[in-house]
């Protein structure tokens, strides 16, 4: 299995005929408007562009996973993705609450039922349920997922989605086991409320708990995601957790036997 990771939280896994496509943000650099005004710098989004290699990974996609887009999420389905995902006649699996958002425009969709183990080309897929912040604001931001994959002959794959560190995705970790987990490492938040991804020390938990390999995304890409590599790096080495973090550049490919939680990238 290789993960291609693009930028913020857009990744693609390739693993032998498939190519999946996860929340897919390919707009150009400011296509977006900024997610906070106050609280952090004002800047339009996304920040950086898409990596050079972007266009060759994003040719032979076979399929796209999103795992929230209404309310606002443009950073997980932004227009010029729904513009690709139209003309490429790429299927979208999706939670069954957003199958008619991402539909409206003739996208196929695959809706999910969450928290059920369910069929995905020749293994399965179980959306994990997420909450999208602390307290009242986890309300305005709505639901999403995450999605845990079993694909014959790979390591089995968790992806956290935008997310607190939850009962759920505690269970996923210790219950299912995934041999990598990919988690939401910016600790978004907007100017009211609080904040509404993962605290530092949360996601410190997470990956105490993970049985392998973390890779944090939803890094350096969004203006209201204020940690960055070299801080997530540095806190990781104190914590005694470096050996079990990999934190990649955008463009950045990471390669995956089949034995669970061996990484190298590439």
């Amino acid at each position: 299995m290789e993960l291609h990771f693009l930028r913020n939280a857009t990744l693609i896994i390739q693993h032998e005929q498939h190519k999946i496509l996860v929340d897919p943000m390919l707009g150009k650099v400011g296509s977006l408007p900024s997610y906070s005004f106050i609280r952090h710098k004002s800047r339009r989004n996304p920040m950086v562009p898409l990596p050079d290699v972007a266009q060759d990974h994003l040719q032979g996609i076979t399929a796209a996973m999103v795992t929230h887009c209404q309310l606002g999420h443009s950073d997980h389905l932004d227009g010029a993705a729904k513009k690709f995902l139209l003309s490429q006649k790429i299927p979208v699996f999706c939670r069954l609450d957003d199958e008619t958002f991402i539909g409206k425009r003739g996208i196929s969709t695959v809706p999910l039922k969450d928290e059920q183990r369910q069929p995905f080309f020749d293994g399965f897929i179980t959306p994990i349920p997420t909450i999208h912040g602390y307290g009242w604001i986890a309300r305005f931001m709505g639901p999403g997922v995450g999605y845990f994959l079993e694909l014959p002959g790979a390591p089995t794959l968790y992806v956290s989605g935008d997310t607190i560190l939850t009962k759920d995705v505690r269970h996923c970790l210790k219950t299912l086991k995934p041999d990598i987990a990919v988690v939401a490492a910016g600790n978004a938040s907007l100017d009211i409320g609080k904040d509404i991804l993962m605290s530092l020390d949360e996601i410190m938990e997470f990956i105490r708990i993970a049985p392998g390999k973390v890779i944090a995304n939803h890094l350096e890409a969004i203006n209201h995601c204020p940690v960055t590599r070299p801080q997530l790096r540095e806190l990781a080495q104190k914590a005694g957790l470096s050996e079990k973090l990999l934190i990649p550049a955008d463009g950045e490919t990471l390669s995956f036997s089949a034995e669970p939680a061996f990484a190298q990238a590439i």
